[in-house]
């Protein structure tokens, strides 16, 4: 029984460390980022915090949008481009570092014309340069962590982001006794962090592959744009439910209500990072071994089944804990709710698998970005008119609806992946999958 274990183990070392990477760098940047902004709250005035915190969600916010779908491209694209994995992802880096730039720039002169509170963000030119360097350094690590991911390099991903989590705490801690109590301060640590998380993975890459290697490839990449463009739809068409839930909560039932539901919706998306790090890494090892789909997927299947139900039992017994640890109120309220939620990683299962095998057949125009984008409004649909019928727990079990909607769609084409049809092919002599 060890034997066999340790076989599978070996078998599968490679998916294994690089999904833990993923599944590590969630638990690591969460616990810092909870002490970064207790730091915060305890060294800054309130105000100084909430605009630094709306800083750096606009941060990640413009960061995410400006990536041009470069970081899911370069993990199916890079195993596919042997020996000009460097030249690729400098190009990527270099791209989506400039717009996201520009980016932050226009931003910083059209937001004080919507609101006022945002005329700290553009005081002057510091503080635009500061903020729109803030972005386009947020881009660049987006897209590079995805492609530490494409090579099959998930421990480096894992130790920048580390490394950026420590480095940020350190420098805040620092800030405080020294620095002005501004906003500007708080967020100013947050770009330091990222630039110093970057310095070492510089001197990697001058170390082993050189400078002239460095060089951007831009007619490749050029050659990709059409692709780069699909996964970037269908990634934001992804995100959007996430990013718009809490939104519907606020103007359905209350404030009040989704501070209760949002505290619930962070806890839940721990159970759903098992699958989206399987899945993932998945894409990156198939991209250019379609016929591995088979056995691997098997494998996330089961892995991601496993942890999901082990996290629901947990769940189960231990929801109002949990959230009682933000309050008493927390606890009476949204236990229930949170129980739902984390329900909804079973279909969600199918749903990653799904788009993860869209990916790798290069099929996301044809197959994931037309159902992603019923799937969005079914989502957003559902919870609304769960909402309107249950309150805080109804949204839940309409929002866990959509998924099982769309999962039962999605359920025969990574079915036909795992267990494809067995033909022989006579002309070739041998025996052939279809799926």
């Amino acid at each position: 029984m060890n034997t066999l274990l340790h076989e599978w183990i070996k078998k599968n070392s490679v998916m294994l460390i690089n999904a833990g990477s993923l599944i590590g760098t969630t638990v690591v940047t969460g616990a810092f980022g909870f002490a970064y902004w207790w730091v915060a709250a305890r060294q800054y005035p309130p105000h100084a915090v909430g605009l630094a915190s709306a800083a750096i969600s606009a941060m990640t916010l413009l960061g995410a949008i400006c990536i041009l779908g470069l970081g899911t491209l370069l993990i199916g694209e890079l195993p596919r481009h042997p020996g000009k994995e460097a030249s690729l992802i400098s190009a990527a880096l270099i791209l989506v570092g400039g717009v996201g730039a520009c980016g932050g720039i226009i931003f910083m002169l059209v937001v004080p014309l919507v609101s006022t509170a945002f005329l700290p963000f553009s005081a002057n030119i510091g503080s635009m340069l500061l903020f729109a360097a803030g972005v386009s350094l947020t881009a660049i690590i987006n897209v590079l962590d995805a492609a530490l991911i494409g090579l099959l390099q998930g421990t480096l991903q894992f130790w920048r982001n580390a490394l950026f989590a420590a480095a940020k705490l350190v420098v805040l801690v620092l800030a405080g006794f020294w620095l002005m109590k501004v906003g500007e301060i708080i967020y100013g640590t947050w770009v330091l962090g990222i630039v110093l998380s970057l310095v070492p993975l510089a001197g990697i890459a001058v170390f082993k592959v050189g400078r002239s290697s460095l060089l951007p490839n831009w007619t490749l990449l050029r050659k990709l744009r059409s692709t780069a463009l699909e996964h970037h739809a269908l990634n934001l068409i992804l995100q959007f439910p996430v990013t718009a839930l809490p939104v519907l909560v606020t103007v359905l039932l209350s404030a009040t209500t989704n501070a209760w539901f949002y505290v619930s919706w962070m806890i839940s998306g721990l159970v759903f990072i098992a699958s989206y790090a399987l899945t993932t890494v998945l894409f990156a090892i198939n991209a250019g071994q379609k016929d591995e789909l088979m056995h691997k997927i098997r494998v996330t299947l089961g892995l991601a089944s496993i942890t999901s139900l082990l996290c629901n039992c947990l769940l189960l017994f231990g929801a109002a804990q949990i959230l009682a640890l933000f309050g008493h109120s927390y606890a009476q309220q949204a236990a229930s709710c949170l129980r739902i939620l984390g329900l909804g990683a079973f279909p969600m299962i199918i749903i990653d698998h799904y788009m993860a095998v869209s990916r790798i057949h290069r099929k996301v125009a044809q197959l994931a970005l037309p159902i992603a984008t019923v799937g969005c409004v079914l989502e957003l649909g559902m919870a609304a008119l769960g909402a309107h019928l249950g309150g805080l727990v109804g949204l839940s079990v309409g929002w866990d609806a959509a998924l099982c909607v769309q999962a039962v769609v999605m359920f025969p084409t990574v079915y036909r992946s795992a267990f494809p049809v067995r033909t022989y092919e006579p002309s070739l002599g041998k025996a052939q999958y279809k799926g």
